[in-house]
């Protein structure tokens, strides 16, 4: 693999204006497929199979106002009045008229008619209901419910708009983004010092962002495609694409310090430093696409298509960086008597007699200071990180509902006051579809009158309305209202007790029930989640040694990264559990709502993360093994080893960690806790566990680190990471002396 990356490395160099040419044009040609083609994104959450779905499919067609979307205008009498007041009753009569002239609106209840007002006869509800989903509902429908309801406010009366239409959707693209970017793009100033080589950095990555964006956005017609899977996409293909290249160009600059053809230096940076970020790539790829697995089709969408978001990135940093390189030439060189040569030139220092350098990094200095007291650095980590791990005990996952919206939004305000005037469960009632094998409306109707009684029994039910007829004479649909908000436990354990019942409620009518509805669909998928959580991370870990192993030639660091990889991300999600789900700090933080997570946080930060900790392994210890290959000082390997990664490292962490914060600011209840497990994971992944904890365990372990079963080695591929391959090419085609390994050490790799 390093042979071709080096020789496509050349040839990117070479017909460098084509390579920028095609990238131009492709980027171009999908930008005009978005604009001419682009279909709405679909935010429905769905699990084909599930009895709520079923259900919810077949009322679709005999029902479609009870499966399709739905809004809420909700009154407000002001302080010492009544809704039923005769000039509010007149304003909420004009407010019905006018929503029923809006698009797409198939049915508006009166809330005389539904008896939808509170006992203190303070507060009414308008109901709206849609045959369309969600997705397909308009704007301009959307904007004449808001229009209806703010043409009924005045002396006092106040009113706010909710229901499905109103969830959080769209691409988030804000000033919050825009200031992660200058962060970054401040990392790489400090980490190149040159502003040029910052932009030429910044330039590829934002070019493949863009490409992979806009080739997702394109597939929107043809694809079902959620604005959480564009906004992840974004975000992960910026946080890669940075630092992708970011790797490329720091070991072509540190070669162009020690005079190295700038032809040859990039092809020798895209054959190494390349080598490693296809390897990271993959790894992120391979995980995220392992989300289709899980068979939900929302989730294998976000997955392939931030997956597809990281490909783009991988391939804009082994085409783009040496095309973009060629325009710079020299100029990227550090300049003589800079910082950045003499960092390259401290880089290339030769050792003394206890093995060290001249002048002592601060990624040196760290690494002995980890490494003096070895079991004492791995048993503080290790305690720190299991101690975040706790409240991960209590985790509860959820989708999200208006309930998790900001406050000052409308939908918050109508969500809140249903609750307070109506109960919890009046957000979230759950449909009964009551189905017989007699066509006959009369014993419908009977059997779902049965089904009433019964679920009338059952804990936690505050109301059961009566039985609703569909197009089909053999179902009904009773609507039942717990005493309990959507996403609490009781709810769960309300449509597990209805589903328990159902095999009594057969043998008394004869009659088969489905319980369904938006709540019971969430509900469905987040068990659904739940249930893959386990066997999701026994294939990432297993995945992860496997790799390692192939890698590195060695037992103990993948079994080492593995373990590390699991306290990462039981870390994240016991702070996740303690902001979101607990509220610490929820305040400071803006959290609006504490709760369930949501229910697919878990699996994506476990996909995302295991591909970024596979980055960061991968390129602190080839270092490392290079070193112990080239003195079998097992001791001083780590610390020299460390010496030449650190500080890349460090400058990608800081870039990923402010990508991923950059998001947190969004009043988007899916993506603020998607963001801060991120942003805390990469941190606590890149510092806590790769900086500090595998040095330490290395130490520890000794030669014993690098040992692997003579057999195994001959079983498992040689994937050439480190590039040691070029040693047999590159003395032919450069003046170079010596090749650089992925380390970037010149000498023997070992191999």
């Amino acid at each position: 693999m390093a042979v071709l990356l080096h020789r496509l490395g050349h040839s990117a160099y070479r017909h460098r204006k084509l390579v920028l040419g095609i990238w131009l044009f492709v980027l171009a040609a999908l930008i005009t497929c978005v604009g001419v083609f682009g279909g709405k994104l679909d935010d429905r959450f769905s699990v084909p199979g599930t009895e709520s779905q079923r259900a919810l499919d077949s009322l679709s067609k005999t029902l479609p106002e009870a499966a399709g979307a739905s809004a809420q205008i909700v009154f407000t009498a002001p302080e010492g009045h009544r809704i039923t007041e005769s000039p509010y009753t007149a304003v909420i009569a004009r407010a019905v008229a006018e929503t029923e002239r809006a698009p797409q609106v198939s049915a508006v209840v009166d809330p005389s008619a539904s008896g939808a007002v509170s006992g203190d006869r303070t507060t009414a509800i308008v109901q709206v209901q849609y045959r369309v989903q969600t997705a397909e509902v308009g704007t301009s429908s959307v904007a004449a419910i808001k229009s209806a309801a703010h043409a009924a406010e005045g002396d006092g009366l106040r009113t706010s708009v909710g229901g499905s239409v109103f969830n959080s959707k769209g691409v988030h693209i804000g000033p919050s983004e825009i200031i992660g970017v200058a962060v970054a793009l401040l990392v790489l100033v400090v980490t190149f010092g040159s502003l040029l080589a910052a932009g030429m950095a910044l330039l590829p990555a934002l070019i493949g962002v863009a490409a992979g964006l806009s080739g997702l956005l394109a597939l929107a017609p043809a694809v079902s495609i959620s604005s959480t899977a564009v906004t992840l996409a974004l975000m992960l293909g910026l946080a890669v694409g940075i630092d992708y290249v970011l790797f490329i160009l720091s070991r072509h600059r540190q070669q162009l310090a020690r005079g190295t053809d700038p032809k040859e230096s990039v092809a020798l940076a895209v054959g190494t430093a390349g080598s490693a970020v296809v390897f990271a790539g993959a790894t992120v790829i391979i995980a995220l696409a392992a989300l289709s697995v899980i068979g939900i089709p929302f989730l294998t969408t976000m997955g392939l298509g931030a997956a597809g978001a990281v490909l783009i990135a991988v391939l804009a940093a082994i085409t783009l960086v040496p095309a973009v390189a060629g325009f710079a030439g020299t100029r990227l060189a550090p300049k003589p008597g800079s910082r950045a040569a003499r960092r390259a030139a401290e880089a290339e220092g030769a050792t003394d007699a206890e093995g060290t350098t001249g002048r002592a990094t601060l990624g040196t200095r760290w690494t002995k200071w980890v490494i003096a007291k070895p079991l004492l650095t791995v048993l503080a980590v290790t305690g720190i990180l299991v101690t975040l791990m706790l409240p991960a005990a209590d985790l509860r996952l959820a989708l999200p509902d208006n309930g998790s919206a900001p406050h000052a939004s409308t939908q918050r305000t109508a969500y809140d006051t249903i609750s307070a005037k109506f109960g919890p469960g009046f957000n979230g009632p759950l449909l009964v579809l009551a189905e017989t094998n007699d066509r006959t409306t009369a014993t419908s109707s009977q059997v779902g009158a049965q089904v009433a009684a019964k679920l009338r029994t059952l804990k936690n039910v505050k109301a059961v309305l009566p039985p609703e007829p569909t197009s089909d004479p053999t179902q009904s649909v009773v609507t039942v209202l717990p005493d309990s908000g959507p996403d609490s436990v009781r709810t769960d354990r309300l449509v597990r007790d209805i589903r328990s019942a159902a095999s009594d409620l057969r043998a008394a009518t004869g009659a088969s029930i489905a319980v369904t509805g938006t709540t019971a669909v969430n509900i469905d998928v987040s068990n659904r989640l739940s249930d893959s959580l386990l066997p999701f991370v026994a294939i990432v870990v297993g995945l992860s040694l496997l790799l390692l192993m192939m890698v590195f030639r060695s037992l103990v660091i993948p079994v080492k990264a593995a373990v590390g990889f699991l306290l990462s991300v039981g870390a994240s999600l016991g702070l996740v559990v303690a902001v979101f789900q607990w509220g610490w700090l929820a305040d400071v933080l803006g959290v609006p709502h504490s709760g369930p997570v949501v229910s697919f946080l878990p699996i994506i930060l476990i996909g995302v993360l295991f591909g970024l900790a596979m980055d960061y392994e991968v390129f602190l210890v080839s270092g490392m093994r290079e070193e112990w290959a080239h003195t079998g000082r097992a001791r001083q390997s780590v610390v020299d080893g460390a010496r030449h990664s650190v500080r890349v490292v460090t400058a990608a962490a800081l870039i990923m960690f402010t990508v991923f914060a950059g998001f947190f600011p969004l009043d988007d209840s899916l993506i603020k806790p998607i963001a801060f497990a991120l942003a805390v994971g990469v941190a606590i992944d890149a510092f806590a566990v790769r900086m500090t904890l595998v040095p330490a365990v290395l130490a520890l372990a000794g030669r014993g680190a690098w040992w692997l079963p003579a057999w195994l080695d001959r079983l498992l591929p040689d994937l050439d990471v480190e590039g040691s391959s070029l040693q047999k090419v590159v003395p032919a085609d450069s003046a170079e002396p010596e090749p650089v390994g992925a380390g970037g050490v010149r000498g023997n790799s070992g191999e």
